[in-house]
């Protein structure tokens, strides 16, 4: 250690030595050590006052400043808001507030297409949020139908919309409650196409086309009353979820590196949200992704797809969710079906409702530009609210050219037309090839399709095959044009291309414009929110100048609907119901309150529970409703204002 501080000790000696080499002469140490000392001082002082030497710094840019928090979090939701998918949303919600305009205009007073079926779902997402907040063991026992139970499952219940259901009370909260949804379900319709295209691979303009397409089918605007029917939008955002989990386009088919378990997950917990909103449509979508798990589960044992484990584990635990789910919510139907075991749908039902071939080139009297040159035609159809249903010429169009020109792969076009055409047979009902065999009766013996009667939906998937077609051939042209341009400087024909590319767009907006009417909704006379129940209120038909608002006007239209809207403002026990199912003992008490106030009807009644028959005076169409002899019936009578109130003593 002492030999190698001398070494060191010897070269600090000789450092000054060697530091004068090459000058012309040679300065001694100790006079060069001073000057030195002093520069050191000075540069350690220039660089503590933060004041630099150099002239020409002055000169030089200014290192920037890391932004702060405020900017950065600025930055970071500019960001987000200039994303595809936020812009693709909030033009979305657009369009659907201008398509089914004045809804948002007049939430809170009107309902689009009619005041049948609308009031009744407004009915169901209001008594869903009333149940939950008041007792959840209700939820399936509803206000109306008594003394009905499971009145709930006799229609689909929509419970996957239950924290809209728990804002707001009332009627007025029901109406906007609805026309909300109403918007939202369109929106959400076309985003949802929007994103399962994309990400089969087509460029903008076409996964626009198909969105549009799909939400603003003219086909829709028949449904337009049923919410549980429009609110498609979850099945195909769903399987745009499911497809970006497991890495796969049509494009480029299965790819391992792009496989991403948490879209996995986030697919399935969307089906299972759309199997809540009901099996009106939720049927035939369980059905489709079990088609879609059985071919994946080939595939990879096959070994033609391999997945990472943790895809593997996802799959296994959505699949888990949506089966639970499922389950939940099957529950319900399966002890309404035992207890009323005459709630299937027959064949014959089916039959009624079962659409001839030419019902899918005509448009319902909603669509603005074909419903009136359709009305002769429609006129043929049996039941033209659940056969009129056109997809669109635009869009028959694009998918046909889409079979010749395509981004797709041939083997793709040709599965997709083959969808196309096993929809479209199967969605003909009994009137497909012999006789419904090869087609929808087929699926009639499957668990569940026994509860639906229309087979006319399932053109919701011929709606969704025909978009992705269409948008593979917009995605063809538009690669073809950049490959005849090559390495040219884009110029004004593409420019006049890109422009072009937007005629497509435009005429399946076009199509998608529709007059639907939008009723103002009757306030419910003063002093209804007051009853007590069990009660009746009479009459069952709707007067005139309410059936003149329907698009599908009824002489023996049912006023239910509208009573139960009303009574949404404190839910009291009321006979009164109307859905897709009447059980007997309705139709028995029904049939009592038409006779009404006949003694043997009041025994009927009071027998039965029910304390309070309620008339409304401007709608009664027999003047006995109005005069029945209290003295001699056992009844107490009460005018308030538009109501006469009759109380049935026990």
């Amino acid at each position: 250690m002492n030999g190698d501080r001398d070494q060191g000790g010897s070269a600090q000696a000789e450092r000054p030595e060697a530091s004068v080499g090459d000058g012309d002469a040679a300065v001694a140490p100790e006079q060069d050590a001073a000057p030195a000392a002093s520069d050191r001082t000075a540069a350690s002082a220039t660089v503590d006052s933060g004041i630099s030497t150099d002239p020409w710094e002055t000169f030089a840019p200014q290192p920037l400043r890391p932004p702060g928090r405020a900017r950065r979090w600025a930055g970071q939701a500019g960001a987000v808001l200039r994303h595809e998918w936020s812009v693709v949303s909030f033009l979305s919600v657009l369009l659907s507030v201008a398509m089914t305009w004045p809804a948002a205009l007049r939430a809170g007073d009107t309902l689009p297409e009619d005041l049948g079926d609308p009031s009744l779902v407004a009915w169901i997402l209001s008594w869903s949020g009333h149940a939950v907040s008041h007792d959840p063991t209700q939820l399936w026992h509803t206000n109306a139908f008594f003394p009905n139970r499971y009145s709930l499952a006799f229609s689909d219940s929509l419970l996957g919309y239950l924290p809209a259901s728990l804002i707001g009370t009332g009627w007025v909260a029901a109406i906007i409650r609805y026309n909300v949804l109403f918007v939202f379900a369109f929106a959400l319709a076309s985003v949802g196409a929007y994103a399962l295209v994309r990400q089969f691979g087509a460029n903008r303009v076409g996964a626009t086309v198909a969105g549009v397409a799909f939400a603003y089918a003219p086909w829709r605007y028949g449904q337009a009353g049923h919410l549980h029917i429009m609110s498609s939008g979850g099945i195909v955002l769903a399987l745009a979820m499911l497809a970006r989990g497991h890495g796969l386009s049509l494009r480029d088919g299965y790819r391992r590196d792009r496989v991403r378990p948490r879209w996995i997950i986030a697919g399935w917990l969307v089906a299972a949200w759309q199997i809540t909103l009901g099996f009106g449509i939720g049927i035939a979508f369980g059905y489709v992704l079990a088609g879609c798990v059985l071919v994946g589960a080939l595939a990879w044992l096959l070994r033609r797809w391999r997945l990472p484990r943790r895809a593997v584990i996802f799959n296994l635990i959505g699949g888990a969710v949506f089966l639970a789910v499922t389950g939940l919510m099957t529950y319900p139907y399966l002890q309404l079906l035992r207890t009323y075991p005459q709630v299937q749908r027959t064949i014959a039902d089916v039959k009624a409702f079962s659409p001839p071939l030419r019902g899918f080139l005509i448009a319902p009297p909603e669509s603005l530009l074909w419903g009136s040159p359709h009305a002769g035609v429609r006129e043929s159809l049996p039941f033209a609210p659940e056969m009129a249903l056109l997809p669109g010429f635009t869009l028959i169009g694009l998918a046909l050219a889409g079979l010749v020109v395509s981004a797709w792969s041939v083997r793709a076009r040709i599965l997709l037309a083959a969808g196309v055409a096993v929809t479209l047979i199967c969605a003909l009902g009994t009137n497909g090839p012999l006789r419904g065999q090869a087609g929808y009766v087929a699926l009639y013996h499957l668990p569940g399709f026994n509860a639906v009667r229309t087979p006319g939906r399932l053109i919701l998937w011929t709606t969704l095959l025909l978009g992705i077609l269409a948008a593979g051939c917009l995605t063809g042209f538009a690669r073809r044009g950049v490959e005849a341009r090559g390495t040219r400087v884009p110029g004004r024909p593409e420019a006049l291309l890109r422009i072009a590319a937007l005629v497509p767009l435009a005429l399946v907006v076009a199509e998608g414009v529709n007059k639907m009417p939008h009723p103002v909704v009757p306030a419910p006379p003063a002093g209804f929110a007051q009853l007590r129940g069990p009660l009746l209120v009479l009459p069952y038909k709707v007067p005139s100048s309410v059936l003149a608002l329907a698009s599908h006007p009824s002489p023996t239209a049912n006023a239910d609907e509208l009573y139960m809207l009303w009574s949404t403002a404190g839910f009291p026990t009321m006979v009164n119901g109307l859905s897709g199912y009447e059980p007997p003992r309705q139709a028995e008490l029904r049939a009592a309150g038409d006779k009404f106030p006949a003694p043997e009807s009041i025994d009927q009644l009071r027998a039965a529970g029910v304390r309070t028959v309620v008339v409304l005076r401007d709608r009664a169409a027999d003047p006995m409703h109005d005069a029945a002899d209290i003295d001699t019936l056992g009844i107490t009578r009460e005018e308030r204002g538009n109501l006469v109130i009759y109380t049935l003593n026990p």
